[in-house]
């Protein structure tokens, strides 16, 4: 597993403070990580109720033998996780965000870090996997929404890869392919809509036509949900039974929609009787600290314990998108599952018998002296030789320049998990390049701050407003806070010494799924267009 310098200081601090917590020191350097090591991790008065990691990002693990939810913050929907051995591996929708389907690992089900990303190249929007082990080999399944859809397929010997180039599977009239094995040692692919399809033996094709297999239960007329929608099938066997999950009521909309059912069989070919306790989970009330809460997968902890992820909407913000939750399972006497956590707004007990293989998620900060596209920075909607703009030299990213503005150059985004963060970053362009700081939904919703030699242009609502004098020149370090959807813009041009606030001030709060599309969060990121190269040294980030 690799580590860069800034997670192996950071690491070594906690070592140094004896396993205390991250104390949200900024991990981009030895001195930040010689002072985590130095100090006990105290709540300062006012701070918020998490626990602080990288960059002051929070983290799920309280420290105590607890955690707090989200267990991945920001935008990580439709997680779909496996167990092997002693070591869990986990991954999520990526959509139009490449490289994608990254693969993160935990030992203990609290603390997660990024392996590497499973698929480089550009098919689509790639919605839903499932990650799942067979006969000593991953594979992940994933629909691709594109022309035409079609589910697709990619395996590896090693969670770690090399991961498999794309095969796809066909099937566009589907999404969210779950795989399972049934007890005579077939292997399926459930689909969307109670539906199923086989598989070859290598799970590398399909056999024989889909079938429709089970008629999902249904919720009261009178919910507030957004549609039917079943999606999201996932298979898990215990006992005599196989358990199919399935996520019903829609995925945004209403707060109260989106819900996990369940139904189970003693064989894997039916038939399937729905559970009397559903639904599992569901949002009841617009005061419940996550929202829209569905698509489920339950798996065994490494205690014996059983447990589940899915994701929600974090109350006020569908701007940082569905994040991961881990919820408690308990087994009734009648052999069917609840859910115990609650509406997750307080800490849980975490899962028993795990290791901690390394503190939570990864430093958003960037010295650039590497270039970490796949686990930290992602193009979105690239082409493909879109990987060939970027490079780095002498702690700086190089990148070419394309387009006319954000809408049409690919910009390089980040996944950022809190309510209120700041960014900043040095950029340095050539003559004929206009390049900036972004917060980016996608190509038709973004806002930020960029420059040329000669003016400024900020982008709102997607679309490019005022041009005011840009009195800095070809270079200035910008910043950006967004401070609970207020957004301003700083920037300096005596190397952050002095700062101007720029005059243009936003309110984000709206750019988001429901006013949108797309399922996508709104991401902190940079981009470069026109004619030339610009050039962006110094990224730093940190939370509020």
């Amino acid at each position: 597993m690799k580590f860069d310098r800034r997670e192996a200081l950071f690491t070594a601090a906690l070592g140094a403070a004896g396993g205390a917590a991250s104390l949200g020191a900024l991990a981009g350097s030895a001195s930040a990580a010689t002072a985590a090591a130095s100090s006990a991790a105290k709540p300062s008065a006012g701070a918020s109720k998490y626990r602080r990691g990288f960059d002051d990002q929070r983290i799920p693990d309280q420290g105590n033998g607890t955690y707090l939810n989200p267990l991945m913050a920001g935008d990580h929907p439709d997680p779909t996780i496996v167990r092997d051995g002693k070591d869990y591996y986990m991954t999520f929708s990526t959509f139009d965000s490449y490289p994608g389907l990254v693969v993160w690992h935990s030992a203990d089900l609290i603390n997660w870090r990024p392996l590497t990303a499973a698929l480089t190249k550009n098919l689509g929007s790639v919605w839903a996997p499932d990650i799942s082990k067979h006969n000593g080999r991953f594979f992940i399944y994933f629909t691709v929404k594109a022309t035409p859809n079609a589910q697709y397929v990619v395996w590896a010997d090693k969670a770690e890869g090399p991961w498999s180039e794309p095969v796809s599977l066909g099937l566009p009239d589907h999404i969210d392919p779950g795989h399972a094995v049934g007890e005579d040692g077939s292997r399926w692919l459930f689909l969307s809509g109670g539906d199923r399809i086989r598989l070859s033996e290598d799970g590398l094709s399909t056999v024989g036509a889909v079938e429709h297999v089970y008629d999902p239960w249904h919720y009261p007329e009178d919910w507030d949900v957004e549609g039917f929608s079943p999606e999201g099938p996932k298979i898990v066997r215990r006992g005599e039974y196989f358990y199919l999950v399935t996520a019903v009521g829609g995925t945004a909309g209403p707060p109260t929609g989106h819900m996990v059912i369940a139904a189970r069989s003693k064989s894997i070919h039916g038939p399937w009787e729905n559970c009397p306790h559903n639904p599992i989970v569901r949002t009841t009330d617009l005061s419940e600290a996550w929202w829209s809460r569905g698509h489920a997968t339950l798996f065994e902890g490494p205690g014996g314990d059983w447990w589940s992820v899915y994701h929600g909407y974090e109350k006020d913000f569908w701007t940082l998108g569905r994040q991961t939750l881990l919820d408690p399972i308990s087994w009734t006497a009648d052999g069917w599952f609840r859910m115990e956590g609650g509406d997750l707004s307080k800490p849980i007990r975490a899962p028993r018998g795990g290791r901690k293989a390394g503190p939570h998620g990864l430093p958003l900060s960037d010295d650039f002296s590497t270039l970490e596209i796949g686990r930290r920075w992602n193009f979105f909607k690239p082409s493909p030789t879109e990987r060939d703009r970027a490079r780095v030299a002498n702690n700086t990213l190089h990148l070419t320049a394309t387009g006319k503005a954000p809408v049409d150059s690919s910009p390089l985004l980040l996944i950022a998990g809190d309510q209120a963060y700041e960014f900043s970053c040095e950029i340095d362009i050539d003559p004929g390049v206009t390049a900036g700081l972004l917060l980016f939904y996608d190509q038709q919703l973004y806002c930020g701050l960029g420059f040329d030699a000669a003016k400024f242009v900020t982008h709102q609502y997607g679309i490019e407003r005022g041009r005011p004098a840009n009195y800095h020149g070809r270079k200035m370090l910008m910043r950006v806070r967004n401070d609970r959807h207020i957004v301003s813009f700083h920037t300096s041009g005596d190397g952050g010494k002095t700062w101007k606030r720029f005059d243009r001030g936003m309110e984000v709060s709206g750019y988001h799924h429901n006013v949108r599309g797309g399922f996508l969060m709104l991401r902190p990121g940079l981009y470069s267009a026109g004619q030339g190269e610009a050039r962006f040294s110094n990224f730093k980030f940190r939370a509020l």
